[in-house]
Parts: C-alpha cells; structure tokens; sequence
C-alpha cells in the first residue's frame, strides 16, 4: 500500500503542475493601472509556493515509497536532536519565503494603499448596504451635500439623507445604481456602511476592499479600457447576500461627460 500511495501522490502532484503550467483555471482580464504589478507579485508568490509543494510532495513519496512497506526488519533510526531541528528548519524556510514576499509585495501594495490620491481623481461616494451599492456624484459645484442619518428615507428615493431644501451643495449631487467611471481617468472612491459590513470586489480591476461600518474608506484606482463588469459584495451581509450585486461601467471621457449630464438633468 506505501508504494501505490506514493505512485498516487506522485500523480497528484503532476497533474497540479500540469494545471498550473497550462493556465486551466486563469486570472480575469486586467482593465486597472494596478492590474499588471498585482499579477506579478501574485505570478511570484505561486511560483515560489508551488516549487516549496512539488518539493515537498516529490521528498513525502520517495520517502513513502522507501518506507512505506510493512517493515524490513532494521532498526528505526532517529533524526539528530529529534524532531525540534527539523521543526526549527521548516520554520525558517517557511518564514523566509513569507518575509521575502512580503518584502516584494510592499511596493504593490503601498501603491494602493498608501499613495497619495491625484489631485484630478474623480471622487465618488459609495454606500452599502443590505443588499445594495449605490454610487454618488457630486454634481456641478464639485461639492458633496451633507449626510443627515434621520433624513434617509428609501421609500421616497432619499438613500443618502440629503437635505437639498436647506444645503445648496446636496441639489445636485447624483445618486446611481452603478459606479459609471470615464477610461483612463483616476477615480477616488470614498467607500462607508449604513448596516453591517459589506465589501467592494471587482476582479477585473483586482480590487477587492471590506466596508467597515462606522468608518469611511478610501480606494483608488484607474481604468484601462471601456469595459461593464460586476461588482459584488464578498461579506456575508445577510440572507440577501447572495443577490448583493452592481456594476462597473468604464466609457469614454465624451460619453461619461453626456451620462453625468443626462443623470443631472432627471
């Protein structure tokens, strides 16, 4: 039976690195400024932990396949010191591999977390909540209007609280559906819950960022490429959960321009 296990892991093991190698099961496509560097750090984090598993799988079947049998009468061996060294040794390599990822990574991740916004981004509100995004602008004043929790009244379109009879600055902000974006334009979002925490994934854009109630979020990004992909929540929020979906839409600079115009005029 040790022999056959270890023909079968062996097996195992070629056929991963067969999907692998192939591409099978692939990443999305990539519309994001941010895209490329992310797949990097992510094409060496699978390289790096792929060659630690065929490793390890090829050394645990040669070890089955010698060992593995009913016994051949010698003496059991014991590893010098035990099994601490070998303990502390895996600990190392394991803990090296992660640090000098973690080291590579940094510069990625900095780049979309810790950058400073363009002063040109476009800034947009998003809210979360059971079971919605919705997306606000803030109109021709560049301005965003002020939030009044007691004023959110969803029966009557009023999603954010807005008091445009007594802010000036919240009659012409635009509430939507879908984050509408122009191609090749920096966008800032400022991401906040009204319930329970919620999260901001479109793989396209290889972003992925939790709502977090209570706290108001920043994310940044840029679109390459026209292009309509989904946005879906990845917390689970609730029995709707499953349905908690939107959508990303990158148009042309011209078209942005005429959608924002046709959304301030209704």
């Amino acid at each position: 039976m040790g022999k056959l296990f270890a023909v079968l892991l062996t097996i195992i093991t070629a056929v991963s690195m067969y999907i692998f190698l192939s591409r099978t099961w692939w990443l999305p496509h990539d519309i994001s400024v941010l895209g490329h560097g992310i797949d990097h750090q992510l094409m060496e984090t699978l390289v790096e932990s792929g060659i630690l598993f065929v490793a390890a799988q090829l050394v645990l079947a040669a070890f089955v396949w010698r060992f593995g049998g009913d016994g051949d009468g010698r003496a059991i061996k014991t590893f010098p010191g035990g099994a601490i060294p070998m303990v502390v040794i895996a600990t190392l390599l394991v803990g090296g591999e992660v640090l000098a990822l973690t080291l590579v990574g940094t510069k990625v991740w900095s780049s979309i977390y810790q950058a400073p916004p363009d002063p040109n981004a476009l800034r947009i509100d998003v809210l979360a909540e059971q079971f919605a995004f919705y997306f606000r602008y803030s109109g021709a004043d560049g301005r965003f209007g002020t939030i009044h929790p007691e004023l959110i009244d969803e029966g009557n379109g009023n999603i954010y609280g807005l008091d445009p009879a007594n802010d000036t600055t919240a009659r012409d902000d635009i509430v939507s559906a879908s984050l509408v974006v122009p191609v090749n334009h920096p966008i800032l979002l400022s991401m906040h819950a009204k319930d329970v925490g919620h999260a901001f994934y479109v793989p396209a854009l290889r972003i992925q960022q939790d709502f977090v109630p209570g706290l108001l979020i920043p994310l940044q990004f840029t679109a390459t490429q026209p292009a309509k992909e989904e946005i879906v929540c990845t917390q689970l929020c609730g029995l709707g959960h499953y349905n908690m979906r939107g959508y990303l839409e990158v148009m042309p600079q011209e078209e942005f321009d005429q959608w924002l115009a046709d959304q301030a005029s209704n």
